[in-house]
């Protein structure tokens, strides 16, 4: 009598395209706020009446988050796929979600598309992002890979989430270079927003550590970074306070200090114990920044003396 053959059950063959619920998980739609605010900020900061210019607005908004922030996630998540293979797999790429060489081509797919919106919006739009698209894929893509540098990986996210954003929202507005003024502020914020990148570091130390990612908590250890967060995104705030004072906005100013006096408490906790308190005060202390943010884009649309 001939044994039985055991044969291995038929495998269900890998999936050729990513769903659109995995394509929507990689484009990480709760990212996109940051940008969006920023934008705002500079729509509100041109002080251009938003019924001249619903459409490039709406162009402008689906640029800064749907499209640009969106490619610099996808860019990151490939690139990271191998790390995310051991660190969380079941993000869609490395569970498979997001099959084959999928997640290179999205990211082309999104940095494409992003171009072509920028540039019906504008050279100053179109310049500023192309900038912030090097910039993502120079944070995740070797050779360069900025973020293996926490001062130079947190200073591309930082000007690109708010800096470029808030140009961006200006320039969409007003259809030519914005004040002077306007990308001060723009590069004052960017600057505070380095801190805030930081703070993002602190859920990470240990990952980063093992796969040799020189995060700043990583680089400078957990109790200097979280002093270094708190001065680098504080200061910034000290001088838009001066600077709205000099230009005869006393309640703007008086706001934006009134956040920052309730940040400098809640940071006084959160360097008690860093690594406990890193998300609680990214929570609370982030949405006070951007209060300040919005009530800064308000005095400027009110118009400075020159």
């Amino acid at each position: 009598m001939q044994p039985t053959i055991q044969r291995p059950a038929a495998q269900q063959p890998a999936a050729q395209r990513p769903s659109l619920s995995a394509v929507l998980e990689l484009l990480k739609p709760i990212t996109w706020f940051p940008p969006m605010w920023a934008f705002a900020c500079g729509v509100v900061s041109s002080g251009v009446a938003l019924a001249e210019r619903w459409p490039v607005l709406l162009a402008g908004i689906v640029l800064a988050g749907p499209l640009l922030c969106a490619t610099s996630q996808v860019v990151n998540d490939w690139f990271d796929r191998h790390v995310d293979a051991i660190n969380e797999p079941n993000r869609p790429i490395p569970s498979g979600r997001i099959p084959g060489r999928w997640g290179l081509y999205l990211a082309i797919l999104w940095t494409a598309m992003s171009l072509v919106v920028a540039a019906l919006l504008g050279p100053w739009v179109f310049g500023a992002a192309a900038l912030g698209l090097v910039l993502a894929w120079a944070y995740s893509a070797p050779p360069v890979r900025l973020k293996q540098n926490g001062w130079l990986g947190n200073a591309a996210c930082a000007v690109s989430y708010e800096g470029f954003a808030w140009f961006t929202g200006a320039a969409v507005m007003i259809g030519a270079l914005p004040d002077w003024r306007i990308i001060l502020f723009a590069v004052l914020y960017s600057a505070g927003a380095h801190g805030i990148m930081t703070l993002n570091d602190f859920k990470s130390i240990e990952g980063d550590r093992r796969t040799g990612v020189g995060s700043l908590p990583v680089r400078l250890g957990v109790a200097r970074a979280a002093w270094l967060a708190c001065i680098i995104m504080a200061a910034p705030q000290f001088v838009v306070i001066a600077l709205l004072i000099v230009w005869g906005r006393p309640i703007e100013a008086a706001i934006v200090a009134a956040v920052l006096v309730a940040q400098l408490v809640l940071m006084v906790r959160f360097l008690q114990a860093p690594l406990a308190r890193a998300t609680w005060f990214s929570g609370f202390g982030v949405t006070l920044y951007v209060l300040g943010m919005m009530a800064s884009a308000v005095a400027l649309a009110q118009g400075m003396p020159t």
